[in-house]
């Protein structure tokens, strides 16, 4: 099984389904498909569609070459050919809700994406509180997430959003990296859910993978023109 993924230290998409992995000790072959541009000519779009119309990462490969896209359809391939690795909750209940928490994500929280796009190596603390005191939108997506895991960790008791770790963390670990990446303001208990998530095996990799990336792509860059 192969996973096609971009920059580390860029594609939030990409981080989701990788982190799950390697939390889950599921292996998989990685192939990078490293971020030249967007644009139909580029050698990201052209290695990408080889493989996947959508043209974008990540794409999970079976070794005979069927293909899952959407980061929400490979957790839910991954989940039903692991069955005993309870990816998802296994009260129903708290499942559905772990559900409803990663389609909200997938769907929705655009100002926070836009806004606040990640960048694992950067440290834009003024970004953020301007942003922040700009944008009421963007307080607006920060405030509905933090109620999210709130609500979830005070029904669970945690140590993460539904107890166990689950795909629901997996898909939440990009926004704990912008919330380090920007310094967004949070509540205590938030903050401690972050360092535990930040902390976990499969993150802890990642970023440590990103930060030896060293690959500087403007257009991934709209706050910086150059690397720290």
């Amino acid at each position: 099984m192969q996973l096609v993924i971009g920059n580390k230290n860029y594609s939030s998409w990409s981080m989701r389904p990788w982190v799950l992995l390697r939390q889950f000790g599921i292996p998989f072959d990685e192939v990078m498909a490293r971020f030249d541009g967007f644009e139909a000519g580029s050698s990201f779009k052209q290695r990408v569609r080889a493989l996947s119309g959508a043209g974008k990462v990540p794409i999970l490969v079976e070794d005979d070459g069927f293909a899952v896209w959407d980061t929400l359809a490979i957790a839910e391939y991954v989940a039903d050919k692991h069955p005993d690795k309870a990816l998802w909750p296994r009260d129903p209940k708290r499942r559905a809700r772990a559900r409803s928490l990663c389609a909200e994500m997938h769907s929705g929280f655009g100002a926070v994406r836009n806004h606040f796009g990640m960048n694992i190596e950067a440290s834009l603390p003024e970004v953020g509180a301007r942003v922040l005191a700009e944008q009421p939108d963007a307080r607006a997506d920060l405030a509905r997430i933090v109620a999210l895991w709130q609500d979830a960790l005070a029904d669970s008791g945690g140590p993460f959003l539904f107890g166990d770790y689950s795909i629901a963390d997996a898909y939440f670990a990009p926004v704990v990296m912008r919330i380090g990446t920007y310094a967004l303001p949070v509540p205590a208990d938030i903050a401690a859910y972050c360092d535990r998530v930040t902390a976990s095996a499969g993150v802890a990799a990642w970023i440590a993978e990103a930060l030896e990336e060293k690959d500087f792509r403007p257009f991934e860059e709209p706050y910086r023109t150059a690397r720290d």
